[in-house]
C-alpha cells in the first residue's frame, strides 16, 4: 500500500484541527450533524447525477484504488524486457513461452503471448494500444467523480451557510443565541471548502496519477515487445526504453 494518500489527507485534517485548537476553538464544535449531512450527502448525490449508474457503482472501487492502489515504476520493467529479448535472440521467440510463468505483469504476458503465436507486429501494436486507450478513458471517468465532487462541495457549503443565516434571522428576538447560530451556519462552508481541497480533489489527482503510471508502464511494454519481435539488440532495447522515461524514473544502466 502506498501511504501517500493516507499521509496527505490524514495530515491535512490534523493540521486543520491543530490550527483550530491553537486559535482557541473546540474541534467538537465543527462536528455538527446537519452541515456534515448537507455537504457530504448532497455533494455525493449531485456528483452521481453527473454520470451514469454504472459510474456510480464504481465509486467504492475507485475509492479503494485511490487509497490502496500501487503501480510499480515503469522503469522496473526494463530489465525483464531486456531479459526476454536476450533469450529470444539466442533461442527464438518460441522459447519465451517458458518465461511467461515468471512474468507478473498481465499486459506484458498478453503481448509476449501474441508475439509467440506469430501475430503480425502491427496487429500486436494495434491491439495493445487500443487497450491502453481504453484504460485511459476508464481512469479519466474514475477520477471525474471526485473532481466533480471537489467542484460542487464549496458551493453546497455556501448553500448550507445561507440556510443557517436564514435561521439566524428568524431568531433575532433571541440575541443570546445569535453567536451560536451564526457559528453553526458557517460550519457548512468550512466543510464544503475543506472536503473539496483535502478529500475530493486530492483523490481525483491520485487516481489520475495512478492511471498515468500504469499507462506509461503499458506503453513501455508495447515498445519492448515490438523491439523483441524485430530482433533488436538487447542493449539497444534497453537504451530505447530508458529514453522513454523521465530522467527521475530511469533505472541505472547496469540494472537494465
Amino acid at each position: 500500500m502506498d501511504p501517500a494518500p493516507a499521509i496527505g489527507i490524514g495530515g491535512g485534517f490534523v493540521v486543520v484541527v491543530a490550527a483550530n485548537v491553537l486559535e482557541g476553538g473546540n474541534p467538537m464544535s465543527l462536528l455538527l450533524g446537519p452541515p456534515l449531512m448537507l455537504v457530504f450527502g448532497t455533494t455525493i448525490l449531485i456528483s452521481i447525477a453527473g454520470g451514469t449508474m454504472m459510474d456510480a457503482k464504481n465509486i467504492v472501487s475507485s475509492l479503494k484504488t485511490a487509497f490502496t492502489g500501487k503501480v510499480e515504476p515503469p522503469g522496473d520493467m526494463i530489465p525483464e524486457v531486456v531479459g526476454l529479448a536476450e533469450r529470444a535472440r539466442r533461442e527464438g521467440l518460441l522459447s519465451l513461452e517458458e518465461s511467461l510463468t515468471t512474468i507478473d505483469d498481465p499486459f506484458l504476458v498478453k503481448g509476449v503471448t501474441m508475439a509467440i503465436d506469430g501475430t503480425d507486429p502491427e496487429e500486436v501494436r494495434d491491439i495493445l494500444e487500443a487497450e491502453v486507450f481504453a484504460k485511459k478513458k476508464e481512469d479519466k471517468q474514475r477520477a471525474k467523480f471526485f473532481a466533480d465532487a471537489g467542484a460542487y462541495a464549496p458551493t453546497v457549503g455556501i448553500i448550507g451557510t445561507v440556510m443557517g443565516l436564514v435561521h439566524v434571522l428568524e431568531n433575532l428576538a433571541a440575541p443570546e443565541e445569535l453567536g451560536h447560530l451564526i457559528a453553526g451556519a458557517f460550519v457548512a462552508t468550512l466543510w464544503g471548502v475543506t472536503s473539496a481541497n483535502v478529500i475530493f480533489l486530492p483523490l481525483a489527482s491520485r487516481l489520475k496519477r495512478l492511471g498515468e503510471l500504469e499507462c506509461a508502464r503499458m506503453e513501455l511494454a508495447i515498445e519492448g515487445i515490438a523491439a523483441i519481435q524485430a530482433g533488436s539488440n538487447p542493449r539497444i532495447i534497453a537504451q530505447k526504453l530508458r529514453s522513454l522515461l523521465p530522467a527521475g524514473q530511469q533505472p541505472d544502466a547496469e540494472a537494465a
